[in-house]
């Protein structure tokens, strides 16, 4: 893996670029500027043959057809080799029925781990590596959500959260608790209160 990093033990805060990077993955080479122009869902992973973690890629090859329809790319990343990604995808497929097509970036040197701050620089293994980031069309990371090694993600939340940034990233507007798509969203808040009432700091537009 190359980095463009010049801090490889800093890692990116929300607003931030996302640290770039060039791995072998199950899809080929990816180098993650090149991606530019969608967005990018990175998650990470311990370790191959990992049970939670064979759930959560099995759901994700299920609905990865909705991803794409939002133009985004999901990215698996773990410590493991090539060919321990394309073995484990072997059996994920063999055990649940499912392709896995999203590229799985082997990282045996823990580069891109540190670089992002899933694991820091004095760390000698992978275990705290569950961590997803949202990266936006013009490469900067949006959002993150950190999991611990006994707890799946949820992937309906995954796909909830990305239509919510991809909302508030469109619009001039704030996406409430729970908000799904077609429900209704935030004003932007007044600067005080106003004619408008008694609801000023919280304001309810119409859905679209």
């Amino acid at each position: 893996m190359e980095s463009e990093n010049s801090q490889p033990h800093a890692y990116p805060r929300l607003g931030d670029i996302a640290p770039d990077f060039r791995a072998r993955s199950t899809a080929g080479t990816v180098q993650l500027s090149e991606l530019r122009g969608k967005w990018v869902i990175l998650f990470s992973h311990p370790a191959d043959f990992t049970p939670v973690c064979s759930t959560e890629f099995a759901e994700l090859a299920r609905r990865q057809d909705e991803f794409d329809a939002l133009d985004c790319v999901l990215l698996g990343v773990s410590v493991d080799s090539l060919y321990a990604h394309f073995a484990w995808l072997r059996a994920l497929n063999e055990l649940f029925d499912v392709e896995v097509r999203f590229p799985v970036i082997e990282d045996p040197s823990m580069a891109i781990g540190r670089a992002y701050g899933m694991i820091d620089e004095h760390s000698t293994d992978s275990t705290n590596m569950r961590s997803a980031f949202y990266i936006d069309p013009e490469g900067i990371v949006r959002a993150t959500t950190c999991y611990p090694h006994n707890v799946g993600r949820s992937v309906g939340e995954m796909l909830r959260l990305l239509k919510a940034l991809q909302k508030v990233s469109g619009e001039s507007v704030l996406a409430p608790e729970g908000w799904e798509e077609g429900k209704p969203t935030l004003h932007l808040p007044a600067d005080g209160p106003d004619e408008k009432g008694a609801d000023w700091f919280c304001r309810f537009a119409k859905s679209s």
